[in-house]
């Protein structure tokens, strides 16, 4: 039976409300992690920081896929009542995520190379930089197979449990880090220990709630299915197809970066903050697509179009009204903001000139983000990558025209029109989905 529009509407808020707040907690360890780090004694330790995050952020930004892959999976398996394949969707993201991890310790001595000869920084800040590189790294089998758990969590539609996993990680994280740097002295090693720390006890509290979830289903994973191979085939496909359109969105942000780099300091700093403003969007915008990702997904498992359709439409009503809320926010509150981040009067001159595009993007994105979701939960990621390539041609013609002309108001129209080609190429997709979820 379809729950009503009223059962749906709460439905979707909380499964949204868990994600955003887990994803609001990130960029709040890295304050915590800058302000601990920000008032030692030179500043090249905060250099250092900032170079080694972006290499972590940019390695574990890259295995997205696991996450992603494994809600698609469990969602649908959950949607057909099959507690084979929901047990074994986690066996394998699980399998996958330590393998890659151990992969990344093993390769960290060219990993490290390759990563801090492309960062530019002063032999201090690159020294630290890697001092803390070579103790997080060993945290990366936990990060990955945490990918697997979160993913899994949420495609069984108990944000909750991924909220608790998030928090202990980052509330542990903090907290170790105070101690080794603030009571130890212990520089930016400290943060690096304390972060490998909070890792692994993280996926401990992580294990214990999926193996709670499993004891409800009551069944164990049998090793045959786990290494059954229509199903891993199944699973690498899909997480190449995640993995080429993450790396494109990647490649996107990073040609932004870069020619926002070329336009001087001050517009790179404005840039700086005005990308800051439109994470927040992000992670607002993220909570409704995940939500859709576990309700389309286990509609579309269960072939119930009708709910399919009413979760697709709900998730996107909760989506777009929060687009609008930021939008709005930005419209009234933006000046004040832009203070808050900086108050070197060229800086925030700059930023106020090109905030009318963080105030039209929230309203441009939000399509994109909620069909990714729709397209994650549906499993069809041959379509979404197809339509990733498509959007980040139109985008590069886009840079390749406006820059030359608009300057850096030119750069940031080439990312909406990279917004609304995803968008409406998605859109164009969408029916298939509807089709394929019929009986």
């Amino acid at each position: 039976t379809m729950p009503g529009d009223a059962a749906m509407h709460r439905h979707v808020v909380k499964l949204a409300v868990p994600i955003i707040l887990a994803n609001i907690s990130v960029p709040l360890l890295g304050a915590v992690d800058t302000a601990i780090i920000g008032h030692l004694d030179a500043p090249y330790h905060l250099a250092g920081l900032a170079i080694a995050t972006t290499v972590f952020a940019s390695l574990y930004w890259g295995f997205g896929f696991l996450r992603m892959g494994t809600t698609g999976f469990a969602a649908q398996s959950l949607g057909a009542e099959d507690d084979a394949a929901l047990r074994a969707s986690f066996a394998r993201a699980a399998f996958l995520g330590l393998a890659m991890g151990a992969a990344v310790v093993l390769l960290q001595t060219p990993i490290a190379l390759l990563a801090f000869s492309v960062l530019e920084g002063s032999a201090d800040a690159l020294a630290a930089g890697e001092a803390y590189f070579e103790i997080r790294i060993w945290g990366a089998p936990a990060a990955l197979l945490n990918f697997a758990v979160i993913g899994w969590l949420i495609g069984i539609q108990r944000t909750g449990d991924a909220l608790i996993i998030q928090i202990v990680m980052n509330a542990l994280n903090a907290a170790l880090n105070v101690l080794f740097v603030v009571e130890f002295g212990m520089g930016v090693e400290g943060v690096a220990l304390g972060t490998v720390i909070a890792e692994y006890t993280a996926i401990a509290v992580g294990l214990v709630l999926v193996r709670r979830r499993f004891k409800q289903l009551g069944a164990r994973v049998d090793r045959q299915s786990l290494l059954e191979a229509t199903g891993l085939a199944r699973l690498l496909s899909v997480n190449g197809d995640i993995f080429v359109r993450t790396l494109f969105l990647t490649l996107a942000f990073a040609m932004i970066t870069r020619e926002g780099g070329r336009l001087g300091d001050v517009v790179l700093a404005a840039n700086g903050i005005l990308l800051n403003l439109n994470l927040f969007v992000a992670f607002g915008l993220d909570g409704f697509a995940q939500a859709a990702e576990a309700l389309v997904g286990r509609n579309y498992g269960a072939r119930q179009r009708a709910a399919l359709r009413q979760a697709v439409r709900i998730s996107s009503i909760w989506a777009l009204i929060t687009a609008a809320a930021f939008s709005l926010t930005y419209l009234i509150a933006g000046s004040a903001i832009v203070g808050l981040y900086t108050d070197i009067e060229a800086v925030r001159q700059a930023t106020q000139t090109y905030l009318i595009w963080v105030i039209i993007a929230p309203l441009t994105a939000v399509w994109c983000f909620q069909l990714d979701g729709i397209f994650i939960g549906a499993q069809h990621t041959r379509d979404m990558r197809n339509m990733m390539v498509i959007a980040f041609a139109a985008f590069a013609a886009a840079l390749y025209v406006f820059l030359p002309i608009w300057g850096n108001h030119g750069l940031w129209a080439a990312m909406i029109v990279f917004y609304v080609v995803r968008g409406i190429t998605l859109a164009l997709r969408y029916p298939a989905i509807e089709r394929a979820a019929t009986r």
